[in-house]
């Protein structure tokens, strides 16, 4: 690991990714998908990477059943796959009735309940025009799909801006997704039967709406908001700031390491030919509070 010159505790883990997203810890190991580059990468202590499997799909996320099964949203089948035994992907549910766009974020709770989501619209333009339209209407078509242990899809959320990153507590009662249009972090309890229920804001994030997010054993929750990742409580307040170079843009983060306390973040350029350049990397810093819930 190098070490990054905008901080003597954030270290560059590795580079050259053309834009990473969706970190995850999971057996001693960094996995992270590379929306452009289209595969799905792990990593070791030691900075190793390798290819875990190639993913054509802009987006996709993954998690993990109790059972260790990797699942793949997989945006442009509409589908959620599982990796069966020999390494290839199988169906696991078809997401078409959630929603026609495809979906984005993915996140398994301790119940086997699995929620994607979809920002269910079609972003002509891009992401930047489909902001300004959503400032201009304030239209919020995004959506949350319930799949349920026995394999039913159910919508369970509706009128969110752009839902991105999710999390659900140690205890299987509260959901929050980052709408990174409206830069809220919203919260939903969630029922017995996996419903949710009682929506509410959890808190609002000054200046950049949130993409990826994770939960601490503190009940805060690490967001990236542009050029840094920010630690936020429950009604607002900003805990902790973790910057990176001003010309990256923050993209997900996990808390991960041997004793979860390691803060890991994915960032790259962002402009009209960045996704054309690997200009992404992925950051570690040690942080006080190590992970909870999940994913």
């Amino acid at each position: 690991m190098s070490t990054n010159d905008k901080s003597p505790q954030l270290q560059t883990v590795t580079d050259g990714i053309m834009m990473g997203e969706c970190p995850r810890w999971h057996e001693g190991r960094l996995w992270f998908a590379d929306w452009i580059g289209q595969k799905l990468y792990s990593i070791d202590a030691s900075g190793q990477r390798r290819v875990e499997a190639a993913v054509v799909s802009l987006p996709f996320s993954i998690d993990w059943l109790a059972d260790g099964t990797l699942l793949v949203a997989h945006a442009w089948q509409n589908k959620l796959l599982r990796r069966q035994a020999d390494g290839a992907f199988a169906t696991h549910s078809d997401l078409a009735t959630l929603s026609a766009f495809g979906c984005n974020e993915l996140v398994v709770d301790g119940r086997g309940n699995i929620y994607v989501n979809s920002i269910n619209e079609a972003l002509e333009g891009g992401p930047m025009a489909s902001y300004v339209e959503f400032q201009r209407t304030g239209l919020r078509p995004g959506v949350i799909g319930l799949v349920s242990p026995d394999g039913t899809v159910r919508q369970v959320a509706q009128e969110l801006a752009f839902p991105n990153g999710m999390v659900v507590t140690p205890d299987n009662k509260t959901l929050i997704v980052a709408e990174s249009f409206s830069a809220e972090l919203t919260a939903f309890d969630i029922a017995e039967d996996g419903s949710l229920e009682n929506r509410r804001l959890w808190a609002r994030i000054e200046g950049q709406g949130a993409d990826g997010i994770c939960l601490d054993a503190e009940g805060a929750v690490w967001a990236t908001s542009g050029p840094r990742c920010i630690r936020i409580a429950e009604g607002g307040q900003v805990l902790d700031e973790v910057g990176v170079d001003p010309s990256l843009m923050c993209f997900a983060c996990m808390l991960g390491g041997a004793d979860g306390r390691t803060l890991f973040i994915v960032a790259n350029a962002w402009g009209s030919d960045a996704p054309t350049r690997p200009t992404g990397k992925v950051f570690a810093v040690p942080v006080g509070a190590q992970h909870a819930g999940f994913p």
